[in-house]
This record gives structure tokens, C-alpha cells and sequence, in this order.
């Protein structure tokens, strides 16, 4: 699965999912891009959207989108912090589907 990790969470992370082909929004060259125009831009080139922002849900509709999205659940981005849950965000992935959103956290 093509996954892409938002540009709020440390760029590191990427190398910690072994199961799915992962970059970040920098990779991507589209980091500043608000969430709206992030989100259809990632439709076109990945399953799935990782992100820490809890307000995306409030933002945008995400039950139509052709993208699954996970969002971490933890008081901080701090790569120390997320490292922990990669291994359920993992296995959500395997089962996730188009318009999911699927919180991982503490």
C-alpha cells in the first residue's frame, strides 16, 4: 500500500513502516498545501493518509475520499512518542478501506 505521512509528523517516522510503501509530504514536494488541496493531491497517488491532526475530520469530508486515513493519537509528534504505535497503524493498514479513519493512540 502507497502511504503518506503528513507533514506534522516527524520525517523519520517514514522509516519505521516496513510493510507499506511510505513518503512524507516534503518527499512529495507539496508541504505548506493546505489540508483540502493535501488530501485530493494524495487520493491521486496513495491509499492511504497518516496524519496527528485531529481537526481534518472536522475539516474535510473524508468518508468520500478514495483515501483511508489513520490519525495518531498521542500528546505529542515526537518521533519518541509515535515509534510505539507504527506496529498498529501497520495492521490497520492491512485492513483499511476507502473513507476509514482509523485513530491509533495511547
Amino acid at each position: 500500500m502507497r502511504v503518506l505521512l503528513d507533514e506534522c509528523l516527524p520525517r523519520k517516522l517514514k522509516n519505521e513502516f516496513v510493510e507499506n510503501q511510505t513518503a512524507t509530504v516534503p518527499d512529495m514536494g507539496w508541504a505548506g498545501k493546505k489540508n483540502g488541496e493535501l488530501i485530493h493531491l494524495a487520493a491521486g497517488e496513495f491509499q492511504a493518509f497518516i496524519t496527528i491532526d485531529q481537526n481534518l475530520t472536522f475539516q474535510q469530508n473524508l468518508a468520500t475520499s478514495t483515501l483511508a486515513v489513520v490519525m495518531f493519537v498521542a500528546p505529542d509528534s515526537r518521533l519518541e512518542t509515535l515509534k510505539p504505535l507504527v506496529p498498529g497503524v501497520e495492521k490497520a493498514l492491512r485492513t483499511a478501506q476507502p473513507g476509514d479513519v482509523i485513530h491509533i493512540g495511547y
